[in-house]
């Protein structure tokens, strides 16, 4: 007979991994205190066309690398997060359609369910710090959505930022988003935005997005220090936005009109949510010839190279 005793065994679940996976060069680079910049793969996974994304890949590592830092591209596998991938980790992200889009509110269940995907801004923003990268570069980042009053569409990237300590260097926000509003909720946040030699918000595909910020910094060394008192002060981003020079732009009376257009056929099609951007990306891009696709490659790379940059000045201050 079973002695009442003794306290029942109560049966346990094997442990969820959610530490991030470092690849060796990474985890060797941060052991060192060498720089390491952070890489989203949502822009691989689904941002560009298939085989174009698996160039543009190696393309965004070499630009980071030409800045003076340690690429780590990150996306989850197999419900195991992994911060800087191997070639065939990075064949396996750009090859396969049904990779899902991994946000913070999605990883949890992506590591209990052993699920893959690629990972957004607010995801790799949150893996990259826990793993101790202080740079991240990306494309654009997501923002308040036009008719947002109606809808409460907002992306989670935001608030991301208001929480997780990092520079994120990008080119603004695309300009289908309601781009004063996004100002706006960074300020009220308290996400410092600073541009990258402008006081210009960039539009993503142009230059200037119509609306401005107080601040500016005119090198990677400045960008570094505003963000080292940052850290010093509260938690929360820097985001640099740097915008690609006119002459590099999408041409701005295309981008105006056919962003019109896509916005219109979008509302007509009953577009919803998640589903808006990705209509409209992909009108622009028919519209545009291939235009947009071209644009949006060249200014990741800018963008790259000046978080690794930025990394480089971060990784020789004080801590």
């Amino acid at each position: 007979m079973q002695n009442s005793s003794q306290p029942a065994t109560v049966p346990t679940s094997p442990a969820v991994p959610t530490a991030p996976v470092l690849s060796p060069e990474v985890a060797d680079a941060l052991a060192t205190g060498r720089p390491v910049v952070a890489l989203e793969s949502t822009l691989l996974a689904h941002g560009l066309p298939r085989p174009e994304n698996r160039k543009a890949a190696d393309q965004v590592e070499d630009a980071v690398r030409a800045g003076g830092a340690v690429p780590a591209t990150i996306a989850v596998l197999d419900g195991v997060p992994h911060v800087g991938l191997t070639a065939e980790q990075v064949d396996r992200v750009c090859a396969d359609p049904e990779l899902a889009k991994l946000g913070i509110r999605d990883l949890p269940i992506a590591a209990a369910l052993g699920r893959s995907g690629a990972t957004t801004v607010s995801s790799t923003a949150l893996l990259a710090e826990r793993t101790g990268i202080g740079v991240f570069a990306t494309g654009g980042l997501g923002g308040v959505h036009r008719h947002a009053s109606d809808t409460f569409d907002e992306s989670a990237d935001l608030t991301a930022l208001s929480r997780t300590s990092l520079v994120v260097v990008c080119a603004g926000v695309k300009s289908i988003l309601d781009v004063p509003a996004t100002l706006e909720r960074l300020e009220s946040l308290s996400v410092t935005v600073v541009g990258y030699r402008t006081t210009q918000f960039p539009g993503f595909y142009v230059a200037d997005s119509g609306s401005s910020v107080d601040w500016s910094v005119q090198t990677p060394a400045e960008a570094a220090r505003v963000f080292a008192a940052r850290r010093g002060l509260a938690p929360g981003a820097v985001v640099v936005a740097n915008p690609l020079p006119v002459d590099q732009q999408l041409d701005a009376e295309l981008h105006d009109r056919v962003i019109a257009d896509a916005l219109a056929a979008a509302d007509a099609a009953g577009a919803r949510g998640k589903d808006v951007t990705p209509f409209i990306l992909g009108h622009l891009h028919e519209a545009s010839g291939g235009a947009s696709l071209e644009v949006n490659v060249r200014l990741v790379l800018r963008n790259a190279e000046l978080a690794g940059q930025i990394a480089a000045e971060l990784a020789a201050l004080p801590r």
